[in-house]
């Protein structure tokens, strides 16, 4: 073989390469590096083991999901109609719009891992509104993940008699 049907063959395949569809390269990148990123919730959704469901956070939930490169996240969900509260001082809430806020939003921030054989996410929470869930291995199966949707399902949520949480979301602009 001479040396021209030698370039001949490496421009043909670097060009092959190069047609590729993003698809295909994207699939090469590890799933840790397609979380990294923010996300904004577009659903929260909980199953119970009667089968009956429950949109904690509403039809509209209002949230995000930070996941950044040296393994660390935060996550933040509300509901969109969340009460003001009426004395303007947090301190003061009536119990009324504790109970609401309470029952209607939940933030923790953590460390997380990737297990890419088992397409799951671990977190390690550091601090939460819902103490209930720290010292407990949250673990997430990735159910779906482009370059744009991020969707996951807790497993084995901390709130009895829920069977799981599915949750999803779209990559920030």
């Amino acid at each position: 073989m001479n040396r021209r049907s030698i370039l001949n063959i490496g421009a043909a395949t670097a060009l092959g390469l190069g047609l590729l569809p993003a698809s295909t390269v994207a699939q090469q990148t590890s799933l840790k590096d397609q979380l990294v990123g923010t996300w904004t919730l577009v659903s929260w959704l909980e199953t119970f083991k009667d089968g009956s469901k429950l949109q904690r956070f509403g039809t509209d939930p209002k949230g995000g999901n930070i996941f950044t490169a040296d393994g660390h996240f935060s996550i933040v969900y509300a509901r969109s109609d969340l009460p003001k509260i009426a004395s303007n001082d947090p301190m003061k809430p009536t119990p009324e719009e504790a109970n609401a806020i309470m029952l209607g939003s939940i933030a923790y921030f953590g460390t997380y891992t990737v297990d890419e054989g088992s397409k799951t996410i671990s977190f390690r929470i550091e601090s939460t509104t819902l103490p209930n869930q720290l010292a407990i291995n949250q673990v997430r199966k990735i159910t779906s993940l482009t370059a744009d949707e991020l969707s996951y399902t807790n497993p084995t949520p901390v709130a009895i008699p829920a069977d799981h949480v599915d949750t999803s979301y779209k990559r920030a602009k």
